[in-house]
C-alpha cells in the first residue's frame, strides 16, 4: 500500500504540475463566466417553477362562519383565475389566548405554515413571514373585502387587514430550504459537469506516444489511476478556490446582507459549505474515476469525442434523478438516489439543505468513498487487461485471465 501511494503521488504531482503551470490553464479558469451565466438563467426559472408549484398555507383561526365565506370568496376567485397561484386556506379552531396559537402554528412542519389570519371578518389580523407588499398579503385583502361584500351585498366595510410580519416561518424557511437544496445541486452538477470530463482524454497522450508503457512498466496500473484522479481533483479544487472567491466577493458587494441574505440550510452554512466542499469531491473522484476507466479504453482523441455526448446525458439522468428527492429525502426515491453511489453526493448535499441531521452525512460520505475505491479497482482491471496485455487484443468487456507472457500486466 506504502508503494502504491507514493508511485500514485509521483504520477499525480507531474499530472498536476504540467497542468497548472501550463498557459492553457488561466482561460480554465475564465471558463466558468459561461456556465454562471446559465445558473442565473436557469436558477430564476427553477425559483419561478418551484414558486408556482407550492401553495403557502394560511392557518385561518376564526369562526365557522366566517371562514366559510372566505372559503366561498376562495373558490369563487379561483375559478376566475384558473392556474393562478393562490393561497391555501386551513382552518384551525380559535383558543383563548391568540398568541400562543400564532407561535405555535407558525413553526409547524407538516404542513408548513406561512401565516395565520385570526379575528374575525370585520376585524381580520395576520401574522406571517410574507413580503409587505407581496402576492399573498394582496390576495388575502382581496378574499377578505370579497367575503364581507357577500356578507352585506354592499361595499365591503370594516377595519383593514392589520398585518404583523415575523422574520421566518415554517412555510417560509421550508421554501427557502428547498431553494438552497436545488442550488446546491446545481452548483455541484455544473462544477462537476465542467471538471470531469476532462478525464476522459487523461491516458490518450500516454498511450499515443507509449509513455503507458513505460509508467506501467515502472510503478502498478492502479498507482497510474489514483494519481491522474487525484491530480485532476486537486487541480479542479485548485479552480474553484478562485471562483468562489470571485463569488464570495459579488455576493458581498451586490447582497444587502451579503450571504446572510441567502436561504439558510438546515445544518446552517458553515457544515453546509464543508459538505459542498466534501460532496464535489466525493462526486468529482466517483465520477471521475468511471470516465478515466472509460476514457482509458479509447485509442484515439476521435473515440474520445465518440464518448464524451453519452456520457454528458448520463450526468444529466443522474442529476435529474436526485432532483426528484429534494423535499422528500425521506421517501424512497430519496433513499434510493441517496444509495446510488452516482446520485449520492446531489442528493445528500439536498438533506443537507433540508435536514439538520448530520450522521446520514457520515454514512454517505463513507459509503461513496468505498465506491471510489471500487470503481478505479475496477477501472486499473479493465485497462490492465484489455489494453496492456501482448498480443491480438481482445474485446474490452471480456474478463479473462492475462497470459503469463504478458511483459506489461501488473
Amino acid at each position: 500500500m506504502r508503494e502504491l501511494i507514493r508511485a500514485a503521488y509521483v504520477i499525480g504531482r507531474r499530472d498536476f504540475t504540467a497542468t497548472v503551470f501550463s498557459r492553457s490553464f488561466l482561460l480554465f479558469l475564465l471558463g466558468p463566466l459561461f456556465p454562471v451565466l446559465m445558473i442565473l438563467v436557469f436558477g430564476g426559472i427553477g425559483s419561478r417553477v418551484t414558486s408556482e408549484a407550492e401553495r403557502p398555507v394560511i392557518a385561518v383561526a376564526m369562526t365557522a362562519d366566517d371562514f366559510a365565506r372566505l372559503r366561498d370568496a376562495h373558490n369563487q376567485v379561483a375559478g376566475a383565475f384558473a392556474g393562478a397561484p393562490m393561497v391555501t386556506l386551513e382552518r384551525v379552531e380559535p383558543q383563548a389566548d391568540g398568541n400562543a396559537l400564532q407561535r405555535r402554528l407558525l413553526v409547524r412542519q407538516k404542513p408548513p405554515v406561512l401565516g395565520v389570519l385570526d379575528g374575525s371578518l370585520a376585524a381580520p389580523r395576520f401574522v406571517g413571514a410574507v413580503n409587505a407588499d407581496g402576492t399573498t398579503l394582496r390576495q388575502l385583502r382581496f378574499l377578505i373585502d370579497q367575503a364581507r361584500l357577500a356578507e352585506t351585498s354592499a361595499k365591503p366595510g370594516g377595519r383593514p387587514l392589520l398585518v404583523t410580519l415575523t422574520g421566518r416561518s415554517a412555510g417560509s424557511l421550508s421554501t427557502a430550504r428547498a431553494l438552497t437544496a436545488r442550488a446546491g445541486q446545481a452548483i455541484l452538477f455544473l462544477l462537476t459537469i465542467l471538471l470531469a470530463g476532462m478525464l476522459l482524454s487523461q491516458l490518450i497522450e500516454e498511450k499515443s506516444n507509449k509513455v503507458i508503457e513505460i509508467l506501467a512498466a515502472a510503478v502498478p496500473v492502479d498507482a497510474i489511476f489514483v494519481g491522474k484522479l487525484f491530480a485532476m481533483l486537486m487541480m479542479s479544487l485548485l479552480g474553484i478556490a478562485v471562483w468562489a472567491t470571485a463569488g464570495a466577493a459579488a455576493i458581498a458587494i451586490y447582497a444587502t446582507h451579503g450571504v446572510g441574505s441567502l436561504p439558510p440550510p438546515a445544518v446552517g452554512w458553515p457544515i453546509f459549505l464543508i459538505l459542498v466542499f466534501i460532496y464535489f469531491a466525493m462526486s468529482y473522484l466517483l465520477i471521475g474515476s468511471a470516465f478515466l476507466g472509460i476514457g482509458a479504453q479509447a485509442s484515439t482523441v476521435r473515440e474520445v469525442q465518440t464518448l464524451s455526448m453519452p456520457v454528458t446525458m448520463a450526468q444529466v439522468v443522474i442529476f435529474a434523478f436526485a432532483s426528484a428527492a429534494v423535499g422528500q429525502s425521506d421517501s424512497f426515491a430519496g433513499i434510493a438516489a441517496a444509495a446510488f453511489p452516482l446520485s449520492s453526493p446531489f442528493a445528500m448535499i439536498a438533506r443537507a439543505a433540508e435536514s439538520p441531521e448530520i450522521w446520514p452525512h457520515l454514512v454517505a460520505i463513507v459509503w461513496q468513498a468505498l465506491w471510489v475505491a471500487l470503481i478505479l479497482r475496477l477501472a486499473a482491471r479493465l485497462f490492465r487487461r484489455s489494453v496492456l496485455n501482448s498480443g491480438p487484443r481482445r474485446k474490452w468487456w471480456r474478463f479473462r485471465k492475462a497470459s503469463p507472457s504478458s511483459a506489461l500486466a501488473r
